[in-house]
């Protein structure tokens, strides 16, 4: 499926109902199908969208109103998104105010965040509103002065007739085109992308100078009158059970009004996890509560899920053999068998944290059968669908508001807070209740991204040529299917880029809740793959970049194992060679311990190459400029917000590497807790980032993920060319002079 396959296919099944506002101007609501091939945003996996909405409204002052239907995690998604709209409608940025619409799913189809998703999915359907709405504006201006609609122009929110010299503002004419019929979409003209006048300008976020203001805009900011703030007191160690609490002392602490002992369903799918829940007066007064709770707790599902006994298990399941095939081109044994030169090495990464700044939090309300919830959710819908699992609160009794998320990651695409909440606020009806994570809550009850085991081997011609590769995969999961996020891609290079290849894969049984963790997969498998086709390039005697050219020369399309967007060639091998050019690549050795690596991946439809230069003195690496190169398509909606989404990517996985950021478990206890132990960037890591863009003529795509992958291979292939040390294990640890 090509990407521009990915965009809305339009039908009869399309609607565009237009209304009057009160007061005078023009509402627009427009229903559009997405095709059912669209990404899902979630797993990854191509699935049946809902239909996704757009609304606008014009208001008799001129005023343009535009919904922004998705989550707002920082993407900057309430910025772009009526940036297609406004741009179509020709009106004049200055003219729109932005509204976070609500959850609603027969107004406004799907409406979530992940999976670098909005700008692929919307790219059509917000255009082709904006267009809809210009449209009718412009035939409501030709009726009034009695002229065909083909000699009216627009711009920057008026109407002109240049035959006459006549011109209207929009909002003069918006209650006139609110009583004619919408335009069918599939005849909508949208305009050539060089006629853009919002589109591909930089413009700041629409909520920016709130946040640097401290204005109170996150879900944990909401307040409501008569408001109690709870805490959720779960088992210490991961698939834990509450056998009884004595929770006496716990309701006599000052402030507590009550004291909630919640049983969940055992489904880790809902989050709904055993508890007692503290509610006070306010948050400080029932997280210290919590030490005077008496609970008895069945921890024996946990026994033995520990990091070490999770390492020693992976090394048994490698000496084992080569688990199960997950794809086999060629005869990869007997070529890697009578290659000139084989080489093979171990790489493996450990769980992590999402550790977004706002932690996790809810506030919902329950009364007279009816449910309302403040949410940062990333997936409200599936949130909708998780609380009639766990709860039986049907879908339409409940009201959903979308507040902004103090950081994602995709840890908000698992909605436990919420169904938290609902299950304390309905037992204690009437009352407003906001719950709060503490920092250690946030940090031991994630759905972590899990960690895994690779065991590579390539063999290598007589001509320096890459014939075979073979990666077993050791991860988790019952058996058959792996755990949320612990899959493999089985199209990862070098597949089809070589005649002999497998990829097989094992399972560990796991009680960690596991999930999504910012470019799902690809930020681990990048840095395993990269980081081993950089000694298998130096085996061969090249480089990697030069290798991965090579392997890339035939120009095609590669369509992938799981039915997802084909890799293109021509595409990778165009950012590799951007950034080879922008960073006049040459690789030498090691000069003073400063020294540059490579890294390419393809994932989330984006084609990102990065060099990372580095030094290392001792144990310490100081990173000192990334150069990135990338392909999302022909357009970048907001250049601003694209390069802040690839800087935040860079500086994202650069602490990965080197903060000593690693989840670990002792009979499935995490042992982090806070920032203190789980150590997040800073400032004075920060190193020079310079990006540049590779337009192609594909559809445009997302930029939340495809950047972080390729820096942290770049950076362990820095590490090496500069130390001689070859970084096998994440995080990055090196043994001081």
């Amino acid at each position: 499926m090509s990407p521009e396959r990915t965009v809305a296919t339009l039908d009869r099944r399309t609607i565009l109902k237009a209304s009057l506002l009160a007061g005078g101007g023009l509402a627009l609501d427009a229903l559009i199908p997405l095709s059912a091939e669209a990404w899902d945003a979630v797993e990854g996996k191509t699935t049946v969208p809902a239909e996704l909405s757009a609304f606008v409204a014009i208001a008799a002052d001129g005023t343009v109103t535009i919904a922004s239907k998705n989550p707002e995690i920082g993407q900057g998604v309430k910025t772009s998104l009526p940036m297609m709209v406004a741009d179509e409608l020709d009106c004049d940025w200055s003219q729109v105010r932005i509204a976070q619409a609500d959850v609603d799913q027969q107004r406004y189809g799907e409406q979530s965040a992940g999976g670098s998703t909005a700008t692929p999915k919307n790219w059509l359907p917000m255009r082709q509103t904006g267009a809809a709405a210009r449209a009718m504006l412009i035939q409501a201006a030709a009726l009034q002065w009695r002229v065909a609609p083909g000699e009216v122009t627009t711009a920057k929110g008026r109407i002109f007739h240049a035959a006459s010299g006549r011109s209207v503002g929009y909002g003069e004419v918006a209650s006139a085109a609110a009583r004619l019929a919408p335009p069918d979409l599939k005849t909508v003209p949208l305009k050539d992308p060089a006629q853009f006048t919002i589109i591909g300008k930089p413009l700041v976020g629409i909520d920016s100078a709130r946040i640097v203001k401290g204005e109170p805009i996150f879900g944990v900011d909401t307040r409501l009158p008569g408001m109690l703030y709870a805490v959720y007191e779960v088992a210490p160690a991961h698939g834990g059970r509450l056998v009884k609490a004595d929770t006496a002392a716990a309701r006599r602490a000052p402030g507590v009004r009550h004291v909630v002992p919640i049983f969940g369903n055992g489904d880790p799918d809902t989050g709904l996890a055993d508890g007692v829940a503290i509610v006070a007066s306010n948050w400080w007064l029932a997280n210290q509560a919590r030490s005077k709770l008496a609970a008895v707790w069945d921890l024996s599902a946990a026994k033995g899920h520990s990091s070490t006994v999770y390492s020693a298990q992976a090394d048994a399941a490698i000496a084992a053999g080569a688990g199960s095939d997950l794809r086999v081109d060629g005869d990869p044994a007997a070529q890697l068998a009578s290659a000139a030169r084989r080489i093979a090495a171990r790489y493996d990464y450990p769980f992590i944290a999402h550790a977004p700044m706002e932690p996790q939090n809810c506030t919902a309300r329950y009364r007279d059968g009816r449910l309302e919830i403040w949410a940062p959710s990333q997936t409200p819908q599936r949130g909708l669908e998780t609380l009639h699992k766990a709860l039986g609160i049907a879908p339409q009794t409940v009201t959903l508001h979308l507040t902004r998320a103090g950081g994602g990651f995709g840890r908000r695409l698992m909605n436990d807070y919420m169904v938290q909440v609902a299950a304390i606020a309905k037992a204690i009806p009437g009352v407003p209740i906001q719950l709060v994570w503490s920092r250690e809550d946030d940090i031991r009850r994630d759905y972590f991204r899990p960690g895994g085991w690779h065991s590579f081997q390539a063999g290598i011609g007589a001509n320096g040529e890459l014939i075979a590769f073979s990666d077993h995969f050791v991860t988790f999961g019952d058996g058959k299917t792996p755990a949320r996020a612990a899959g493999f891609n089985a199209s990862m290079p070098p597949a089809g880029l070589i005649p002999h290849l497998r990829y097989s894969q094992s399972m560990l049984p796991t009680v960690v809740t596991t999930g999504a963790l910012r470019a799902p997969g690809s930020n681990a498998l990048c840095f395993a793959s990269q980081s081993f086709l950089d000694e298998v390039a130096l085996a061969a005697g090249t480089d990697l970049p030069h290798l991965m050219l090579r392997l890339l020369a035939e120009p095609r399309e590669i369509a992938p194992h799981d039915n997802g967007v084909p890799f293109d060639t021509a595409r990778a091998r165009s950012v590799i060679e951007k950034v080879v050019q922008t960073s006049g690549w040459v690789q030498k050795p090691a000069q003073s311990g400063r020294a540059r690596g490579f890294a390419f991946y393809f994932s989330h439809r984006g084609y990102f190459a990065e060099i990372v230069e580095a030094s290392v003195a001792g144990g310490d690496v100081t990173v000192h400029k990334v150069w990135v190169a990338g392909d999302v398509g022909s357009q970048i909606v907001n250049p601003l917000g694209a390069e802040n989404q690839v800087r935040g990517a860079v500086i994202d996985g650069l602490a990965q590497a080197l903060t000593g950021q690693a989840i670990e478990f002792v009979d499935g206890v995490v042992q982090q807790s806070n920032f203190d132990d789980f150590r997040l960037a800073r400032m004075p890591m920060t190193p020079e980032i310079e990006i540049a863009w590779v337009r192609s003529d594909k559809a445009p795509t997302g930029l939340g993920e495809p950047a972080l992958p390729p820096v942290i291979p770049a950076l362990t292939n820095a590490i090496f060319a500069a130390s001689g040390t070859r970084i096998r294990s994440l995080p990055v640890r090196l043994k001081s002079a």
